[in-house]
């Protein structure tokens, strides 16, 4: 029996993870979520953590008050940034998935990489932004970083068996979002409901949302290229409408190697927290009979500029991904709230490439200031 922590508990990864748990019977140490208090009660109540966090510290009271009134087990309630990086160093913990969203993942790996504990990685952010201080950080501690993201959990399932030296390339999959094929032109009026309306993945507003502009994707890039020690030019970003082959590695003799399922995230969570185990999983079979057909496409990298941008930025080094990133969630966040428009997120994020130069990463501190130069450059944008 397995003991973990989740970070985003609440989220759509965290409650996806603790169906796995509930499966497995993991025990479960801390709990953390970002301002979903009710949920977040309920969960402590069923599962029993010594530790649960509420980022949001305004919100501490009213969980302590759902805490009460469901008769929960006593346990101790941490906030704010402070406590997610209490429950990261925490003893007895096999693994951590961290799965909140943004930049708030970033210190929590840090400090449970600083503590020794593994981790499963659903926080994109913390490698856009920190790749190369956390890389290190794991190599130095001995720490092993399992992928949760669906694609890369797929390309780490691939280099099983495979010498990483003979990798020719990836081919990193996308849905496209929902709106593959659509021209700048009439993408100009699109709604947020339209945005939010994802095809194949049920994802939290801000994922779907970089879904939609191909943000992710681009984000993913930059995340292939720290995991797997990848340069730009050996990942090829392939639009897979159906979302069953979720990624596939290329060797050096050009025999591809591809896995499939279901667009399920229980299938990656579940095979970093078990890692190296195949148990049952609480999700159905792929029958490729029913699907019939898969289509395959290139990704419209002029039309989806914030793809085009993470590119740019990656190849620029430095602080320019953590510079992209910041921006995004500016603009990601102001779309969100009505406002600009759709296609304003693409034009903040590449036009921080243009307005700032890379400085080295030496430090987090490098980090953090990356983003917030980024953040209120975009937020003079957005209030222009």
């Amino acid at each position: 029996m397995k003991t973990i922590t989740i970070l985003g508990s609440t989220g759509s990864i965290g409650t996806q993870s603790l169906e796995v748990a509930r499966k497995h019977n993991f025990k479960i140490k801390a709990l953390a979520a970002y301002s979903n208090v009710k949920l977040l009660a309920e969960q402590v109540k069923e599962f029993e953590p010594e530790y649960v966090c509420i980022f949001k510290e305004e919100l501490a009271s009213q969980l302590n008050q759902l805490l009460a009134e469901g008769n929960a087990k006593s346990v101790t309630v941490l906030t704010g940034m402070e406590g997610l990086k209490r429950i990261a160093r925490l003893d007895g913990v096999d693994i951590m998935l961290n799965s909140v969203v943004g930049m708030v993942g970033l210190e929590p790996t840090l400090t449970a990489i600083e503590h020794g504990t593994d981790i499963a990685l659903a926080n994109k952010e913390t490698l856009v932004a920190g790749g190369k201080l956390v890389m290190k950080a794991a190599a130095d501690k001995g720490v092993k970083i399992y992928p949760v993201d669906s694609e890369h959990s797929a390309i780490f399932q691939c280099l099983q068996g495979n010498k990483r030296s003979q990798v020719k390339k990836i081919l990193l999959t996308a849905s496209g979002g929902p709106f593959f094929g659509k021209t700048r032109a009439e993408l100009e009026g699109v709604t947020v409901q339209q945005a939010l309306a994802h095809p194949n993945w049920s994802m939290g507003r801000k994922i779907t949302i970089d879904s939609a502009t191909l943000m992710n994707k681009g984000l993913e890039f930059i995340e292939a290229m720290w995991l797997f020690s990848l340069r730009p030019d050996q990942i090829e970003i392939v639009v897979h409408r159906e979302s069953v082959i979720h990624s596939a590695v290329e060797y050096q003799d050009n025999s591809v190697i591809a896995q499939l399922g279901v667009p399920d995230m229980k299938i990656p969570i579940q095979y970093a927290l078990l890692y190296p185990d195949r148990l049952d999983c609480p999700t159905r079979p792929l029958s490729l009979a029913d699907y019939g057909s898969l289509t395959f496409a290139k990704p419209d990298i002029d039309t989806f500029e914030c793809l085009k941008a993470c590119i740019r930025a990656i190849t620029l080094g430095g602080t320019m991904p953590a510079m992209v990133n910041g921006a995004n969630e500016a603009a990601v966040a102001a779309f969100l709230d009505g406002k600009i428009r759709f296609l304003d997120i693409g034009r903040i994020v590449s036009s921080v490439i243009d307005e700032f130069k890379p400085e080295p990463v030496t430090c987090l501190e490098d980090v953090l200031e990356a983003d917030r130069r980024a953040r209120n450059f975009a937020e003079k944008q957005i209030n222009n």
